[in-house]
């Protein structure tokens, strides 16, 4: 499983940084992207990933302000030229489907019937045998969302040995024993699973905000966290022009990650007027108060490993 930052600029595009647009590649797990926001010139960035438009499964809008929103119908035409048949749902804020038909109306365009969209509410809003959804509210002027994807813990690993000194031999019976609570052997012993099944895997999560102002109330959503991608649009030093403007700084950004003891945060929307360098002063600042800080680039991919059990 994998970030790709497709876009990490705020408000507008500059030479360093498209605006905003994120994927979660998920090949392994469900064969499918799931991509946050889609600013200007989001289906440009795709070309030069190695992501495909048609494995985009579900969009995820944080708000509608035009550098989050305006790749969208362009993305949805292309998509549904060429993959109509599969299935592709929106999520967003009230607005959105407005949003979304009268741009494809006005300008002509057709979308296959399988688009659907879901104007949402802060709470769970997706949930399936092995992820969920959950949308929390963010302060930023107009609604705006984060959202939290949690992977659902999963069984753990089969205790061989244990199982061969038992007599139990490698076989489709292993299988058998791991998938029912309880497994009658020929010789009429019974196996409970949870006296030779491991710990199970704790899943992962993922915690991607939108535009907000610091909000350390937010600690309890995103606890323990894999990932915390949250935007550092203004420097240490400029906290109230940051509370004035909706957004945060990239200390603030840090003290959330640290105060909610997430694994890793990583830093974007980073305001065009940081160039390189300047930006690299962000990241430093955020890791003086939370070391494991990284800051996005345009076309970085962050890896995001599946947590180990004990056996």
């Amino acid at each position: 499983m994998e970030l790709h930052f497709l876009g990490t600029g705020a408000g507008l595009p500059s030479k360093d940084r498209n605006v905003t647009s994120i994927c979660l590649s998920m090949p392994q797990e469900r064969q499918a992207v799931w991509m946050f926001d889609c600013g200007e010139a989001t289906q440009h960035q795709l070309l030069h990933s190695p992501l495909k438009p048609g494995k985009i499964e579900k969009i995820f809008i944080t708000h509608l302000h035009g550098d989050h929103i305006y790749g969208l119908p362009g993305l949805l035409s292309t998509r549904s030229f060429q993959q109509p048949e599969l299935q592709l749902e929106v999520y967003g804020p009230h607005g959105i489907k407005e949003y979304i038909e009268v741009s494809l109306r006005v300008s002509g365009s057709h979308v296959a019937n399988s688009l659907i969209i879901h104007e949402i509410e802060p709470g769970r809003i997706y949930e399936d045998e092995g992820w969920t959804v959950q949308a929390v509210e963010l302060s930023h002027g107009i609604p705006c969302f984060g959202y939290i994807v949690e992977e659902k813990a999963t069984l753990g690993e089969l205790k061989v040995e244990k199982l061969r000194q038992m007599g139990i031999a490698p076989g489709p019976i292993y299988r058998q024993i791991k998938s029912q609570e309880v497994t009658e052997l020929p010789d009429g012993r019974q196996i409970r699973r949870s006296d030779v099944v491991g710990a199970d895997k704790a899943g992962r999560k993922i915690a991607i905000l939108g535009d907000t102002t610091y909000l350390p109330e937010l600690k309890g959503d995103i606890e323990s966290a894999d990932i915390l991608v949250h935007e550092a649009t203004f420097s240490a030093d400029e906290p109230e022009m940051a509370k004035a403007y909706g957004h945060s700084t990239s200390v603030q950004a840090a003290t959330l990650a640290k105060d909610a003891n997430v694994k890793r945060l990583i830093l974007t929307h980073i305001s065009a007027r940081y160039h390189q360098e300047e930006a690299n002063i962000l990241v430093d600042q955020a890791r003086d108060v939370f070391p494991e800080t990284e800051l996005a680039e345009d076309m970085r991919v962050f890896e995001i490993q599946k947590n180990s059990s004990d056996s």
